[in-house]
């Protein structure tokens, strides 16, 4: 199976939206066929995932179900959302898959921040409590949501010491994805070294700034007349590794020194390669050779 040379961190990636990899017999055939060693998946059914491993392909996470119904304003809601999560990751892991992704997206981004945590923090609270005897654990993806709230809790530092003390559980943590943190300036190594005993799983995407654009249009206001990048702004947008400003001899090297033992995921978001069966999947072979050399 796909590995990286520094850590020896198992390759997959994360099942995307076309229709190549909503056929789930050929998806497997596809991962099975180039060595990736998992498969991530949205909220998928329970028959999917048990098909997939079934298969002899390894689940490496799961997406949580309703994301803002979990940041509602709306107490009731909160609580249906987090009792309708649970069973699903009781049920989900039950089938030996422990790892359960989630993004802190408010149901209403235009109120406070502080507003928006605090239901967070209660909804997330009932759900961690609810599967603790699963073994499962929740964590954060970095997004930090659309203009012009940018509303996603949990994207930084300070954030996500505040979240998890305020959940006050080792079971929630964090999903890395140095994408994220380059795109907001945040250093992805140091933050490697400060959430290391966090750090449940990991996404490997990268981030190109590109100066000229941001020359032109800096990095705070939308552009007047041009158009953003597909999967990015005015002067930035994701891209596969290696393709990007991530230093990922550094970020690999910095999970292996801390002791990180859990997988490196492959999400596909790069507008020169989204869109075709042919033009995505070569760039999930190019991801994975990168990352095998480093």
């Amino acid at each position: 199976m796909a590995q990286t040379r520094t850590g020896s961190f198992p390759i997959g990636f994360r099942r995307g939206w076309s229709d190549w990899q909503r056929d789930l017999g050929g998806l497997i055939g596809f991962a099975e066929a180039n060595d990736f060693a998992f498969l991530d998946f949205g909220p998928a059914p329970v028959e999917d995932l048990r098909r997939v491993l079934e298969a002899g392909v390894r689940v490496g996470s799961v997406d949580l179900k309703d994301w803002k119904l979990l940041v509602s304003p709306d107490g009731e809601r909160r609580k249906v959302a987090a009792e309708e999560n649970a069973a699903y990751v009781r049920s989900v892991a039950a089938l030996g898959v422990r790892v359960f992704l989630t993004a802190l997206i408010p149901e209403d981004p235009a109120r406070p921040r502080e507003e928006n945590f605090r239901y967070a923090a209660d909804a997330y609270a009932r759900l961690i409590e609810a599967v603790a005897a699963t073994g499962a654990r929740v964590v954060l993806e970095g997004w930090p949501g659309q203009a012009p709230h940018f509303g996603t809790i949990g994207c930084t530092p300070a954030d996500c010491r505040a979240f998890f003390e305020a959940i006050g559980s080792d079971a929630v943590g964090v999903n890395f994805d140095p994408s994220h943190l380059v795109r907001m300036g945040i250093d992805p190594v140091r933050f490697v070294r400060e959430f290391a005993p966090r750090i449940f799983h990991a996404h490997a995407k990268d981030t190109r700034i590109t100066p000229d654009e941001l020359y032109e249009h800096g990095h705070l206001q939308p552009a007047t007349f041009a158009k953003p990048h597909a999967f990015g702004g005015h002067s930035w947008r994701y891209a596969i590794p290696s393709e990007g400003d991530v230093p990922w001899p550094a970020v690999l090297g910095a999970l292996r020194d801390v002791g990180y033992r859990g997988l490196l995921s492959i999400e596909l978001e790069d507008e020169r390669f989204n869109g075709t069966t042919e033009g995505e999947q070569r760039a999930l072979l190019a991801a994975r050779d990168f990352l095998a050399g480093v």
